[in-house]
């Protein structure tokens, strides 16, 4: 079985312009099979206030309404999506540009409203990759980079969590790849302690995983993370790397971040 990794780079990176060309040149030098899934950043915020929208959030979410879900796609899957996939072309990366709707490759369903209606959000089901198609793409030679839209297979667009974009790529191809899923954000990894960025955690087991949520030596931001990369592990992905984006270059050594394994 061949090696594919899938890479997914935040939202602080995407903000910064020379931090971003600087991960983008070590992705063009990955070699191999791979995959790039992107998130928004602070432009969609920027654009909505600048014609009017305003941009609401709920405990971190964003709210998107039909004003919010023109603007969110038109950034992801347009502005920034075109300009990555631009700058992977100079660093003679062949990248293809792709939001869910294209080529029918990631459906969602519409989020239920519970408590708070999060508008034209999308889930992604188990079955919502057509990881065949993706496939025809990669062995093309051609590079897929994602943006966070998806979705209903009726017509509707839909805002979806760029991690989940890639933790469920990342489950979905592994029937078919022995995946790598790599989360590459602006700390060095998994850290013992939140102010030390040489605190790095190398290694995480699922049972250690554990042990360490409940003793509280993990940050609370990193659980959420965390327990997604853990999910994708028991569902066959290969192992998740959390890092910083600007050490990608250490991935072919696997001296990148915090490796998690089952």
């Amino acid at each position: 079985m061949s090696v594919l990794n899938i890479i997914k780079i935040g939202g602080n990176v995407i903000d910064n312009p020379d931090q971003l060309q600087t991960f983008l040149e070590k992705f063009s030098a990955l070699p191999g099979r791979k995959i790039l899934v992107h998130g928004g950043g602070k432009i969609a915020t920027r654009i909505a206030t600048d014609m009017g929208i305003e941009a609401k959030l709920v405990e971190g979410r964003r709210i998107t309404d039909a004003a919010m879900l023109d603007v969110v796609t038109m950034v992801y899957a347009g502005l920034t999506n075109k300009n990555i996939v631009a700058s992977l072309q100079k660093y003679n990366c062949n990248a293809i540009g792709l939001c869910g709707a294209d080529a029918n490759v990631i459906k969602a369903v519409k989020r239920p409203v519970k408590e708070i209606d999060y508008g034209f959000v999308g889930d992604i089901l188990a079955d919502s990759i057509d990881s065949l198609a993706i496939k025809k793409l990669l062995e093309a030679e051609f590079i897929p980079v994602f943006s966070a839209i998806t979705h209903n297979g009726n017509g509707q667009l839909l805002n979806t969590n760029a991690d989940t974009i890639a933790s469920s790529l990342a489950v979905a191809l592994s029937k078919l790849y022995e995946v790598s899923l790599i989360y590459c954000f602006d700390k060095n990894g998994v850290l013992l302690d939140i102010d030390n960025e040489n605190s790095v955690i190398e290694t995480i087991r699922s049972g250690e995983f554990e042990r360490l949520k409940e003793s509280k030596t993990i940050h609370d931001g990193m659980i959420p993370k965390l327990f997604n990369a853990f999910d994708a592990i028991s569902k066959g992905v290969s192992n998740v790397y959390i890092g910083n984006a600007n050490n990608l270059h250490l991935f072919q050594q696997r001296k990148f971040g915090t490796c998690l394994i089952a």
